[in-house]
Formats: C-alpha cells, structure tokens, sequence
C-alpha cells in the first residue's frame, strides 16, 4: 500500500478517486474471514444501503423545508460498487441488506441493481424500505427477486395529516401500494414515526389498521436527527404513553422475540385483530445492547451508529484499482471497533441538540 494512504479514514481526511471501478476484489486473499465483532461483542450480521439521498417527499422528520441539495452524481456510488460492498460484507457475514433512501425507485435503475443483488447473492435476505408512491409498478419485480418483506413508511391514516407530514398529497399512491403488497403475498412493516402535536390524536385510526389488515405497524419515537428539521422536545411522544394511547382501545398481547433476529420493535399481537402493533423506543428505552447493523451512505461512508457522526470513507477505495476488498475489510473491522452504543452518545447532548446528517443523507 502507498505510504501517504490512510488505511482507516474518516469524513475530512480523504482523497476520492472518481474515475475508474476497482477489479481489485479478485486478487483478495480471504481465508474463512472472521465474523464482524464490534467492540462491545455485538456481531453485525446487517446492512442497510443507501441507494440514493433523492426523495420525492419532504418528511418533516427526515429533511428540512429548504431546497434540498442532493449529493453531486460523480460522488454517488454506483450500483456496481453498491454490489461490490454488499459481497465483502456477505463475506464477513452479513446475512440481511436492506435498500433504504431516500425514495429507493426515485433513483433510475434500482430495478435491475435489484435483480443484481438476488443473482450474485440468492441466499441473503434483502428486505426495502420505501415511502411507497412509487412502488406499485415494482411489486412484481419484488416477488421475482424474493423480497420478503417491505417497510412502508406512512406516519397517518388521514390523508391532510400525510400531506403536512410529507409536503405532498399522495396518500391514494402508498394506500394503494399496502393492499398490492398484501395480495402479493409480500410481508408488510408499516412504519409512523409518532410525533406529538400531528398524528398523536389518531390513534383510533391506527388500531383499526391492526385490527383489519395483517399488517406490523410500528410506532417509532421521534429522534434528534438532522438540523431543520421539525424536531424539538416538544414533539417528542414517548412510546410509554404511544402505548396507553393504544391500549385504551385494545388489548395488547407481547410476542416474544429475539430482537438481534426481529429487529428494534417491542412487538404485540392485537387481541381479535389481523395484524400487531410495536414500538421502536430508539430514544427512551434504547436497544443498543441487541445492534447488529451498519449503514452505507449512497456517496460511500459507512456509519456504525445512527447517533454517530462519524463516518469512514470508501468510495475512494472502491474506485482506485490499487486498493483490495482486503484494505476494505481492514476498514470495516477498524469501523467496527469503534462503534459505539448509540444511546451514550444520546445522554451527552442537550435536549434540542441533533446529529448533523438529516435521514434522507444516511437512509432511514
């Protein structure tokens, strides 16, 4: 390796090579390459992909009202290097990616990186996570690639609550996506970040949702991300009251899971109803101890931790021939030590204080 390369980088000391896709991961040398251990003996065995920080909504949680200035091209990875990652992760274990965004199909071609991921890697569980307006034309190709699951984000059945929340009046286009889902067959994970003050009198709604569809509706605390957006302490609904909300209206019978197999969710079955509700308490009752996932940002960082604003360069790696899957696996494993339990980083900041990146820059 060069002497003046940076072996572990982070955001600020990089130099990105934009031109030319490295064929270097064919003369990596990996020997049954240990699993991917953090230093608080959590194993990662998740990925979450930022395909693009493109989206066609303006969530009041996830961005600000400004304009929002999108990563240039050149510095988004390209599906191949996506591709790439996704194989040296599966290597180390990896055994679940998700497609998050930004709006995944707001992004051209995300159809056939689909069918590249179910072609090179048949066996790894690829889930999505999408706001579903544009998702209908697509759910045939989900089936065919063997997604599994879908997690729609719709934070209110109330169609003027949506457009305030998202700044566009498109609730027909995802209501019409869920049922298409569900006739498919396709598992569905709906998900309303509760926010005190818009969608905490609509509970009644809610509960009719579990009650009639076989759906997992997962009511996620409001989070101190990103600056201009509508977050203060104010809006912040703790999922102990979310709960008595619900359970003024029906019974609430807890499932028992593995959250490091199930995810986040404290999950419940509903008493006489189709589906069940859960609550993802990322603020007031962490669940750091069971965190088994990574990010990569569409332009190529990896981040460790939602809270963490750190975040370690790759694109260059990807994109200059002199570097091996072998000097990106050192990266990730350095990334992995350092990464820390999200809820420490929480407790030392004030009440209105955010991480610097908005949502749609990491991928929610």
């Amino acid at each position: 390796m060069q002497a003046d390369v940076n072996p572990f980088p982070l955001l600020g000391n990089r130099h990105d090579v934009e031109e030319g896709v490295g064929t270097a991961c064919e003369r990596a040398d990996f020997s049954a390459p240990a699993p991917l251990v953090d230093g608080h003996g959590r194993v990662v065995r998740y990925l979450r992909l930022s395909v693009t920080d493109r989206c066609n909504l303006r969530c009041m949680y996830c961005c600000s009202n400004a304009r929002q200035t999108c990563i240039p091209h050149t510095q988004v990875l390209r599906y191949e290097e996506m591709a790439r990652m996704v194989g040296i992760m599966a290597r180390l274990g990896v055994t679940k990616v998700r497609l998050t965004g930004g709006e995944p199909f707001a992004r051209k071609g995300c159809d056939g990186f689909l069918y590249m991921l179910h072609s090179r890697f048949p066996d790894m569980d690829l889930r999505l996570t999408t706001n579903g307006t544009l998702l209908e034309p697509h759910i045939p190709l989900l089936r065919q690639v063997g997604v599994k699951a879908v997690n729609l984000s719709l934070d209110s059945f109330d169609r003027e609550t949506f457009a305030k929340v998202t700044g566009r009046d498109m609730q027909p286009a995802v209501l019409s996506a869920l049922d298409r889902l569900l006739s498919a067959g396709i598992r569905v994970k709906v998900n309303a970040v509760a926010m005190r003050g818009v969608n905490d009198g609509q509970m009644d709604d809610f509960v009719h949702a579990v009650r009639t569809m076989p759906i997992d509706l997962r009511f996620i605390e409001f989070m101190p991300m990103g600056s201009g957006t509508l977050w203060n302490a104010g809006t912040f609904w703790p999922a102990a009251d979310i709960r008595a909300e619900a359970e003024r209206r029906v019974r609430l019978v807890p499932e028992k899971e593995d959250r490091a197999e199930a995810g986040p969710a404290r999950m419940f079955r509903v008493k006489g109803g189709k589906g069940r509700l859960g609550f993802i308490t990322a603020v007031s009752c962490h669940f750091c101890g069971s965190c088994n996932r990574l990010r990569l940002t569409s332009d190529g960082n990896l981040r460790t931790c939602l809270f963490d604003d750190r975040e370690y360069a790759l694109r260059h790696f990807l994109r200059d021939p002199a570097m091996t899957d072998a000097d990106i696996e050192r990266t990730i494993r350095k990334a992995c030590t350092e990464k820390p339990v999200g809820a420490e980083l929480l407790a030392n900041r004030s009440g209105d204080e955010v991480a610097a990146r908005q949502m749609v820059g990491i991928g929610g």
